[in-house]
């Protein structure tokens, strides 16, 4: 116990310790929530996966999909590793570095109200983020709280609620610059305790030959006369399997906290670097994880008081049974995993309400001239106090989160299914779409819109007939289809609007 609590303190140290090593530069809008758009490849590459990673995937995905489709769940983590980072740094980190900068964007709403000119979209796509936000943040807090639990005897109350005011304070100390700073720490801690973990529980098993042969001999659940499912290479449910992978991986390039990475870095050569260092990071920590949670069979299951199995707890009970020195480590790497993308997610939501709701600022174009410019001492007071407002904000939002992650309705993977799938589901096709073709409408943004969070409310409030992950890849995909037909039937822009947002391509 000494070791572990030794080691976590010095862990939080350090990130307080950044957050006031940074905080001078986050005075401004620009360097609190872009880190002044000079973000290099190395910080940018590990805040992308430090983001995308957390213990919704460690706790919550590795032990939910790891229990239904075994060693094959590990093709999730490739999907992450080639889909996720590799494919989204491809397509969209070049374009959107310059577009965003271009047409000086500061936050994904901000995006489409100046590139389709039409600042409500701007207005609903902030709200559409920073409620659909919310359910991400309490399953990031209920993952890590109950390894927190496993690990150190903490009552879960007092882990969520530990969690929520640390993440505050070097947040809204340093901003987005603190935040990458300890995304960096946090990645190399996740590379070392991910690969130490899996060494660790496969050698419990008696190598990784022993445990696949034991895996092979467990019946399958549709048919319990049939061994061997969980051992295969596609699993007992290969469809199945293929909805969680287009749900985690294509996701990423339509979330605000996600995207918002490459309107930071500081140029094209850095953005080359970031998506090899991006891609060799999600292979490592996605499909270490996944793999890991393949084995979860192996254990002896949690039975909830629903007289269920409880997915959130196979991970920790994993984990248990390992060397004290290594529950440190693997509490160490949950905490670096979930600390990075809390502080992602309320930094992301804060800037959003601020900046696009609450001082909305009339947009113009590059080129065009702004009426009623004002004197730069008035200009400096007003970047001052949103970033005020800012800081408040985030306690805010961790509020909120705070209460449904104290009473949480459903499994880590639900939360992250109705999350992902009405955020990626209204903002993945135009956001994507926008930056290539110069035809969409605003019109098939509204549709787009409307189908992504209308999906998904509507299959929860009938009470989930189609599962929320596959809900969500279904909202995801049909996107396209649907800003495609809707732009070719609706009024372009004017072409002289378009064009001046195209040049910074040429």
């Amino acid at each position: 116990m000494i070791i572990k609590v030794l080691l976590t303190i010095i862990f939080l140290v350090v990130m307080i310790g950044v957050g006031v090593y940074t905080r001078k530069q986050a005075s401004s809008v620009d360097g609190f929530v872009l880190g002044g758009r000079a973000v290099g490849p190395w910080l940018t590459a590990f805040a992308f996966g430090t983001s995308y990673f957390s213990a919704v995937v460690f706790v919550g995905y590795a032990g939910q999909f790891g229990w239904k489709y075994g060693m094959s769940s590990t093709w999730i983590g490739v999907g992450n590793a080639v889909i996720g980072s590799l494919l989204a740094w491809l397509l969209l980190g070049r374009r959107t570095k310059l577009m965003t900068q271009h047409i000086e964007s500061r936050t994904m709403p901000d995006f489409f109200g100046t590139r389709f000119a039409d600042q409500k979209l701007r207005v609903v796509a902030s709200v559409i983020a920073f409620v659909f936000l919310i359910p991400y943040t309490a399953g990031v807090y209920k993952g890590i709280s109950t390894l927190f639990e496993m690990g150190f005897g903490i009552p879960y109350e007092y882990c969520v609620i530990i969690m929520a005011i640390l993440t505050a304070v070097y947040v809204i100390l340093g901003g987005y610059k603190a935040t990458a700073m300890n995304d960096f720490i946090q990645g190399i801690i996740m590379l070392f305790g991910i690969l130490a973990v899996i060494i660790a529980v496969l050698n419990a098993q008696g190598g990784l030959v022993a445990a696949v042969d034991k895996l092979s001999v467990i019946p399958s659940d549709a048919d319990p006369a049939v061994n061997g499912g969980f051992a295969s290479w596609f699993g007992p449910d290969p469809w199945g399997l293929l909805g969680v992978v287009v749900l985690t991986s294509l996701g990423t390039m339509g979330l605000p906290q996600m995207v918002g990475k490459f309107y930071s870095i500081t140029d094209e050569s850095a953005i080359k670097r970031g998506t090899i260092i991006s891609t060799v990071f999600a292979f490592i920590v996605a499909g270490g994880c996944y793999f890991l949670g393949g084995f979860g069979r192996l254990y002896e299951p949690v039975i909830g008081a629903n007289g269920k199995i409880a997915f959130d707890s196979i991970v920790p009970a994993m984990l248990i049974t390992l060397p004290d020195i290594l529950i440190a480590l693997v509490v160490l790497l949950v905490l670096s995993a979930s600390m990075s993308t809390l502080a992602s997610l309320v930094l992301t939501s804060s800037s959003t309400m601020t900046l696009d709701l609450i001082y909305r600022d009339k947009k113009s174009l590059p080129g065009e001239v702004e009426e009623g410019t004002i004197d730069d001492i008035v200009a400096e007071k007003i970047e001052r106090r949103k970033v005020v407002v800012m800081r408040v904000l985030i306690m805010f939002f961790i509020a909120i989160s705070l209460l449904i992650a104290l009473n949480p309705p459903t499994f880590i993977a639900q939360l992250m299914g109705i999350s992902w799938g009405a955020l990626a589901g209204a903002f993945l096709a135009p956001f994507m779409l926008g930056l290539y073709w110069r035809g969409v409408t605003n019109a098939s943004v509204w549709a787009c819109f409307v189908w992504g969070v209308g999906l998904t409310v509507v299959n929860m409030l009938l009470g989930n007939p189609v599962n929320p992950i596959n809900c969500g890849a279904i909202a995801m995909v049909g996107g396209f289809p649907v800003v495609w037909i809707v732009s070719l039937i609706t009024k372009k822009l004017p072409k002289q609007t378009v064009d001046t947002i195209f040049e910074c391509y040429k």
